[in-house]
């Protein structure tokens, strides 16, 4: 095995983390350490996929893009600019908030379960920020930011390589009908 590639940044903060929580346990320690050096985001594999993704990629319809960084890519994992950067270099327009980009949706794993009215209170406030950037889409790496925040807005919320794909399917149709 060479990765282990997480689709959610959630769930790949965690088990990047199995080998500090595990550090003492004498059974799982030597384990949980080999899957934390395995685990890779998603969003980490991109650099080296540019290059082919770029003759396959045509955006479709969908190309300016509102990007919300969740807590658990930029603070946990401390995965910065890649999913932008990557995705502005295929072709999309993708922004971040002008402002306040590295706070919380509200979303926060079971936050927005246990703590509703300041979640809401968050996740109004994260689509206050992205709302000058007037996005088709919005696109985030965590499927509780974008279930959370698609609960606040009628503009799409969607996870980045939802849109890639998009893309890719479009641009597959296009040349089959060639």
């Amino acid at each position: 095995v060479e990765a282990i590639v997480m689709n959610a940044s959630g769930c790949g903060v965690a088990v990047k983390d199995y080998g500090h929580a595990l550090a003492h346990d004498p059974a799982y320690a030597d384990k949980a350490a080999r899957i934390s050096a395995l685990t890779r985001d998603l969003s980490e594999l991109l650099p080296d996929l540019i290059a082919a993704l770029r003759v396959q990629v045509r955006p479709g319809a969908i190309t300016q893009l509102a990007f919300h960084p969740p807590c658990t890519l930029q603070h946990g994992q401390q995965l910065r600019g890649g999913v932008e950067s990557h995705l502005n270099a295929l072709g999309f327009s993708v922004q971040v908030a002008r402002s306040e980009s590295h706070l919380c949706c509200g979303s926060a794993g079971t936050y927005s379960v246990l703590q509703p009215e300041l979640a809401t209170q968050l996740r109004d406030r994260k689509l206050k920020n992205l709302e000058p950037l007037q996005a088709q889409c919005i696109v985030s790496a965590n499927i509780g930011c974008i279930q959370h925040l698609q609960s606040g807005t009628t503009t799409p919320v969607k996870h980045w390589v939802e849109v890639l794909d998009e893309a890719l399917a479009a641009s597959a149709q296009e040349a089959a009908h060639v």
